[in-house]
């Protein structure tokens, strides 16, 4: 079952900041670490970003659960970047038939992955400990976004579980019907398309019904909107991003020093 509730501790000091002060603390961090090819910054990137987790909220079970498809994307990588890398330049580490490995191909498929990882982690852990309606409304005051944008993307985030249901609601009546794939890979890779096909179908079907429900309930109205849920950004939420900020640039420093990094440009 997709579940998009978070799964913070109420009490953790980080947990309780400003939604849109951990949007913006993430991709601070985060894309401070696009700018190096070297897996020695996203390296420390994850230790930090893992040493701060119980400051969320979060224990590292739960976010293993939460972070398992980044797990299974960076298996794929790395093999994929083994086997059909183009530059096989360093030393030649194993040499079976058409399979050859050197030190230049993982280290930089190490770095690849790790900075996959260091990116996706901090919005992994941003969604989990930040409930949306709370971020829809820091949104609003905080950012001054469009309450049209802020309200609609919030209603779409909470229909995402639906999908996972009616994709199992697809596959019974198939069933039911007689379609099945056996044990055919193309035929179940058909079927796999199609059902996903009829998927997308139905959440556009979906989608076009709520907005025009939201739109005659007034939520494209051009009058100013209240608030009943007051978010403040305070000295603290500031901190926050602060924080971030130095942290990767404590991660790119060690690596300027150490002699690994490699920018990203030039």
């Amino acid at each position: 079952m997709i579940s998009i509730e978070p799964v913070a501790a109420p009490g953790a000091p980080l947990a309780r900041r400003n939604p849109v002060a951990k949007v913006a603390a993430a991709l601070v961090f985060s894309f401070t670490l696009v700018a190096t090819l070297d897996p020695v910054a996203p390296a420390l990137a994850i230790a930090i970003e893992l040493a701060v987790l119980p400051l969320f909220g979060i224990r590292y079970r739960v976010l293993a659960r939460r972070a398992w498809p980044l797990l299974a994307s960076a298996g794929g990588i790395l093999v994929t970047l083994v086997l059909f890398a183009a530059d096989r330049s360093g030393r030649v580490l194993v040499e079976a038939g058409p399979v050859l490995v050197t030190s230049g191909v993982l280290l930089t498929a190490l770095g690849l992955v790790l900075r996959m990882l260091a990116v996706a982690l901090p919005g992994v852990i941003v969604f989990a400990t930040t409930d949306a309606t709370d971020l829809a409304d820091a949104l609003i005051q905080n950012t001054r976004a469009p309450a049209r944008f802020a309200i609609g993307a919030l209603a779409a985030f909470r229909l995402v579980p639906l999908l996972e249901q009616e994709w199992e609601t697809i596959s019974m009546a198939r069933r039911a019907r007689g379609v099945d794939a056996g044990r055919n890979p193309l035929a179940k890779l058909r079927l796999f398309v199609s059902t996903a096909f009829a998927l997308l179908v139905g959440a556009i079907r979906r989608g076009t019904r709520l907005a025009v429900a939201m739109d005659a309930r007034g939520f494209d109205a051009g009058t100013p909107r209240t608030v009943a849920r007051r978010q403040r950004f305070t000295t603290g939420d500031a901190l926050l991003i602060a924080g971030a900020a130095a942290l990767a640039g404590a991660a790119l420093t060690t690596s300027v020093l150490l002699g690994t990094f490699r920018p990203l440009i030039g």
